[in-house]
């Protein structure tokens, strides 16, 4: 295996799904409490990269060997270990060998900060295999948008949070509200992705029987859904800054409005994977790009 077919495989390129949290997560931190614990957030943004790529190639994995003999082309040709003939067992290798790493840093974090890290830990290690893996992943079914907005937006800006404010008083379940509520925009930036990839997938999905929330919306459907979750996203970060959670600098990333409504109508003329599904890509890339540079400059100027 190749550098470029592993970091295919991993899919690195969607990793700022991951880094955006974590930053916004950092932000959020020093904006309100001013109290940043490196160490502890270092080593868990090792375990979150490691383990996002074990989940990525666990994806891959399952869809390759759950697809039957009616998917062999599409196996041959589309997914990437048919592509480039890679061996099954030492795929499953690797990505069991990177969640173990990932898991034995986690346990090491738990030992050092507490139990609440071990109960969202566990959480989202459930997910991440769930999604793909078990008797009906939830990458097949309505609820895999919701799923991994949630875990990925709002879970790993949680658990940075809690590592920078866990030997402090100021971890409390209101605390957990206004994070959900912060992580809005990042939660349905990342849903936003993944129900468009299931939109250009619609055909596919049939063929494979998965049945996502596009199979119950129609297309025309899951196209506005796919708009509004950006309206959503957006309302959350203005009232994050009204609530005081933000600097109000941080608004400046209100400016990404035009270029996301122009990705936005893109798809809607289009549902191409190869061609028009990047376009969801660059708009969770401006608005990762937007917002920490926004709330980063707001830090700074305060």
């Amino acid at each position: 295996m190749t550098l470029g077919i592993f970091l295919e495989l991993v899919e690195i390129k969607a990793k700022i799904a991951s880094i955006w949290p974590f930053l916004l997560g950092m932000i959020f931190v020093q904006a309100n409490y001013q109290h940043l614990n490196w160490g502890v957030t270092a080593l868990f943004f090792i375990a979150m990269l490691l383990f996002n790529m074990a989940v990525d190639i666990n994806d891959n994995y399952q869809d390759y060997t759950k697809a039957g003999n009616q998917a062999a082309e599409w196996k041959k040709h589309t997914n990437i270990i048919g592509v480039h003939r890679l061996s099954v067992r030492r795929i499953f290798l690797l990505m069991a060998g990177l969640a173990v790493v990932a898991g034995v840093i986690g346990l090491y974090l738990v030992w050092r900060t507490g139990w609440p890290l071990l109960l969202m830990g566990v959480f989202c290690f459930l997910v991440g295999y769930v999604y793909a893996g078990g008797p009906r992943p939830l990458s097949g079914t309505p609820t895999g948008e919701f799923f991994a907005g949630f875990t990925m937006g709002y879970m790993i800006m949680l658990i940075t949070v809690y590592l920078n404010l866990y030997n402090t008083p100021y971890f409390s379940w209101m605390l957990m509200g206004r994070v959900l509520l912060t992580s809005g925009i990042a939660i349905m930036a990342i849903a936003a992705l993944l129900l468009a990839n299931n939109i250009c997938d619609a055909q596919e999905d049939l063929a494979l029987n998965r049945k996502t929330i596009v199979y119950y919306l129609g297309v025309r459907g899951a196209l506005w859904l796919f708009a509004g979750f950006y309206v959503v996203g957006y309302l959350s970060l203005i009232a994050s800054v009204w609530l005081g959670d933000l600097p109000v600098w941080s608004l400046l990333a209100l400016i990404s409005i035009p270029l996301v409504v122009k990705n936005v109508r893109g798809l809607f003329r289009i549902q191409v994977k190869k061609e028009t599904f990047i376009l969801a890509v660059r708009n969770l890339a401006i608005l990762a790009l937007t917002t920490t540079l926004a709330e980063s400059l707001g830090l700074w100027l305060g």
